[in-house]
């Protein structure tokens, strides 16, 4: 009777789900990567960002940050849920689906831009703040985001096209750090004998 007691138990629970954190990553830096070269002058045709910010960026982060709260991780969810509404917002806010126009031309263009970046530069302070207690690595992802959004904020605002192009600068390396702690988790992950220190700070 124990043994089947016992077997039960074993067999109601619930599998560990793998670490969501590097797919959100991922998505994150891949879609921040394309449009930040295009901020950057890299190449004219910011308009293929539009099917990553929806479906990569936006759809799959979104759906790794609900992963996340099912792992009990709260600053990934918070994180990975925000970014991922994000994408999905600017994403649906540049699609051309009134008579040609987007919501933002439709709401008076780079001064509407520029406060809701401004929204997203507060957040990414706010997650900056909660970051101190996750890596260094962490740290540094936030701190480039929140400058990145900050001159991409001001650049619209203002109207300073030089400051969109530092704020593309400023993503292309929030990427490539967001692509590192990913690399990182998924090398956990897989026990491979390659390591990539994120330098925890809990």
């Amino acid at each position: 009777m124990a043994d089947f007691v016992a077997e039960r138990v074993k067999t109601s629970t619930p599998p560990a789900i793998a670490n969501p954190g590097p797919l959100g990553l991922s998505a994150f830096a891949l879609t921040t990567f394309v449009l930040s070269a295009a901020n950057a002058g890299l190449f004219t045709g910011a308009e293929i960002v539009l099917g990553l910010a929806l479906f990569y960026g936006g759809l799959t982060q979104f759906c790794a940050g609900m992963w996340e709260f099912k792992a009990g991780n709260t600053f990934g969810a918070t994180a990975f849920s925000s970014y991922g509404g994000f994408w999905i917002a600017l994403g649906f806010a540049l699609l051309p689906l009134f008579k040609d126009k987007n919501l933002v031309e439709l709401a008076g263009g780079d001064q509407a831009l520029g406060f809701f970046l401004l929204g997203w530069t507060i957040f990414t302070g706010i997650m900056l703040l909660g970051s101190f207690k996750v890596s260094a690595a962490h740290i540094l992802l936030f701190l480039c985001l929140f400058l990145t959004f900050l001159f991409l904020t001001v650049g619209a605002l203002q109207k300073l096209p030089d400051m969109n192009k530092y704020g593309g600068w400023l993503g292309l390396v929030t990427a490539g750090i967001a692509w590192y702690i990913a690399l990182a988790g998924v090398l956990s992950a897989s026990q491979s004998p390659l390591k990539l220190p994120t330098f925890p700070l809990s």
